[in-house]
C-alpha cells in the first residue's frame, strides 16, 4: 500500500500544475460554485468556514456525528452491519448544495478539492487501517450513461492522488439498476439491493478494502458490497465518505 501520510510540501507541489491550468479554465468553488476567490485556490475563503468538518463525538462504527456522549448511534446498535467501520468528512447539512451539484450537475472539478480534504483530515484513519485499495460504490451501466460519470469513482480517484493507494474501480460491478433510496426506510432499502452487486474475475487479492461514495444514510448500499467483496475473500471492509447524517 503507498502511504498515506501527506504532507504539506506535497499539497503545494500538487497544485502549480492545477494552478496553470486554472489561469485558463477557472474553477468553481465547491461552496458558491461561483469563480473561486483567491484566485489559485481550490475553494473560496469564506465558504471554506461554512463547511463543517464532521468532529467527535462521532459514531465508532459509521461514523454519523452524535448529538449525546455515545460510542455508537442508536442506527448501528440496532443493525448488524457486516462493514466493520466508517468515516464521513463534512456534516450533510453544510455541504448538501455542493453534493447535489457533485453529482447531478457535472461538477466533476470538485473531486480534486474534496479528494484533498480527505487526505488531509481523514489521514489518520487512513493510517490506521492501512487498506490495500479503493472501491468506488459502482453506478448501473445505464445511470451511469445517463449521468456521465460515477462520483464515487471520482472522489475514489482524487483520493488515491494524494495517497498513492490503488483504485480498483472494475472490482465491483452493479448488476441491478436499484430505484433510488434516498426515500425508502432501511427495510425496503436492504430488499432492494439484494443481489445488486457482482465481482468480475479478477486476479487481484485484497484483505482490507475501503469503500469510497458520496454520502453515508443507513449504511445498507455499505452492507451489500461488503457481502458481495466477500465472496472474492476480502476479511475487512472500511469505508469512507463526502458527507454523513446526524446519529442519535
Amino acid at each position: 500500500m503507498g502511504n498515506v501520510e501527506v504532507s504539506d510540501v506535497q499539497i503545494k507541489k500538487m497544485k502549480w500544475p492545477g494552478k496553470i491550468l486554472q489561469s485558463l479554465y477557472p474553477l468553481r468553488c465547491p461552496g458558491c460554485d461561483e469563480i473561486v476567490t483567491p484566485y489559485g485556490q481550490k475553494v473560496c475563503s469564506v465558504c471554506l468556514t461554512r463547511m463543517k468538518l464532521l468532529t467527535p463525538p462521532w459514531c465508532m462504527r459509521c461514523g454519523k456525528k452524535l448529538l449525546t456522549e455515545k460510542e455508537i448511534c442508536e442506527d448501528c446498535a440496532g443493525s448488524e452491519h457486516v462493514f466493520v467501520r466508517g468515516r464521513a468528512l463534512y456534516e450533510y447539512d453544510s455541504i448538501f448544495d455542493s453534493v447535489y451539484r457533485f453529482k447531478y450537475g457535472n461538477r466533476q472539478e470538485y473531486a480534486d478539492f474534496f479528494g484533498e480534504q480527505m487526505a488531509v483530515y481523514l489521514g489518520d484513519f487512513l493510517q490506521t487501517i492501512k487498506p490495500d485499495g479503493l472501491v468506488p460504490i459502482p453506478l448501473h451501466k445505464k445511470r451511469q450513461k445517463q449521468r456521465g460519470y460515477n462520483q464515487a469513482f471520482l472522489l475514489a480517484k482524487a483520493l488515491s492522488k494524494y495517497t498513492g493507494i490503488p483504485v480498483y474501480n472494475d472490482l465491483v460491478i452493479r448488476v441491478k439498476n436499484t430505484a433510488p433510496l434516498k426515500c425508502q426506510k432501511p427495510k425496503e432499502r436492504q430488499n432492494n439491493l439484494k443481489k445488486a452487486f457482482n465481482v468480475k474475475e479478477n486476479d487481484v487479492k485484497l484483505e482490507r478494502v475501503l469503500l469510497v461514495d458520496d454520502i453515508y444514510t443507513t449504511g445498507s448500499t455499505m452492507d451489500e458490497v461488503c457481502r458481495t467483496l466477500g465472496q472474492i475473500g476480502v476479511k475487512e471492509v472500511y469505508f469512507i465518505t463526502l458527507a454523513g447524517g446526524a446519529g442519535i
